[in-house]
C-alpha cells in the first residue's frame, strides 16, 4: 500500500483481534449484524453480484451470500481478511487496498452490480484518498450500478466533500437516510446513508 490506512495508523496492533472478537461475540450472542445487507438486497436484482468493499470479518458480504448474491469481499487488513474466510466460506475475501483497488488484476474481471461501504469504512481509508476510493469503485460497477455508503458525519470526512468527491468519481446521490433502517435524513444526522448510482448512459 502506498499511504498506510487509517486503520492501521490510528489503531493500536491488538486492534483488529479485539474487532474480530467482538463480531463473533456478537453473532454467538443472536445480534443482528444484517441491517446493512438488507438495504443492499432492496436495491438489486435477486442473485446480484455484490463487492463487500472493506469487508472487514465478512458480516455485510455473508448475510448478501445467504441472500443468494455472489459476494467478493475485500479488506486492507489480512487479520480481518482472514476472519472472514473462517468464519464466512463462501464469498471470495481478498486482501487489497481500496485506494488501489483493481480486481481484474486478481482474477475478478467481471463488474458488479452493486457494492456496499459499511462500518464507516471511508473514515479508516489512508487520508486523502477518498476521492480515488470512490473512484476505483465506481469502476467496478457496471453501468447501473449502486453504491450504498454509510459512514459517521463527525468522522473528519464532510458530507459536503463526500458529496463533490462522489459526482467527481462519476456517481449520482440517489437516496440519502440518517441510519440503514432508513430513519429519514436530516441536516444534524449523526449518520449518513448514501445510495449512489453509475449512470447508465
Amino acid at each position: 500500500m502506498a499511504n498506510p490506512t487509517r486503520w492501521a495508523t490510528d489503531t493500536g496492533p491488538e486492534h483488529s483481534q479485539w474487532y474480530i472478537d467482538r463480531f463473533r461475540k456478537l453473532a454467538a450472542e443472536g445480534a443482528d449484524l444484517a441491517g446493512e445487507a438488507r438495504l443492499v438486497d432492496t436495491l438489486v436484482a435477486p442473485g446480484s453480484r455484490i463487492l463487500d468493499a472493506g469487508s472487514g470479518t465478512g458480516r455485510v458480504g455473508s448475510a448478501l451470500a445467504q441472500r443468494g448474491h455472489t459476494v467478493v469481499g475485500v479488506d486492507a487488513d489480512p487479520a480481518l481478511v482472514q476472519a472472514a474466510r473462517a468464519d464466512h466460506p463462501g464469498p471470495r475475501w481478498l486482501v487489497a487496498d481500496l485506494a488501489e483497488l483493481d480486481l481484474p488484476a486478481l482474477g475478478e474481471a467481471e463488474p458488479f452490480d452493486a457494492a456496499v461501504l459499511a462500518g464507516n469504512v471511508l473514515a479508516f481509508v489512508a487520508v486523502g484518498t477518498e476521492p480515488e476510493v470512490l473512484r476505483r469503485l465506481a469502476g467496478h460497477l457496471r453501468p447501473d450500478g449502486v453504491l450504498a455508503v454509510g459512514f459517521g458525519t463527525e468522522r473528519g470526512y464532510p458530507l459536503t466533500a463526500f458529496d463533490a468527491d462522489a459526482v467527481a468519481a462519476g456517481l449520482r446521490l440517489e437516496h440519502r437516510f440518517a441510519t440503514w433502517d432508513l430513519r429519514p435524513w436530516r441536516d444534524d444526522a449523526d449518520f449518513a446513508v448514501s445510495v449512489l448510482r453509475r449512470p447508465a448512459d
